[in-house]
């Protein structure tokens, strides 16, 4: 289960592929991003500073 909602992402732009989400964990909790998201980029839009 994802602990985050991704509350900081854009909606289009950028070279992520939308149609492709994923979960990937990071300090002991999941957020969830896409393939071709950077780690910054998904922790950033999973609200993580």
């Amino acid at each position: 289960m994802v602990s985050h909602a991704q509350t900081h992402r854009l909606e289009s732009g950028g070279l992520i592929d939308r149609s492709a989400p994923l979960n990937f964990r990071f300090d002991g909790k999941t957020f969830a991003g896409f393939q071709g998201d950077t780690l910054a980029s998904a922790l950033i839009a999973n609200g993580v500073k």
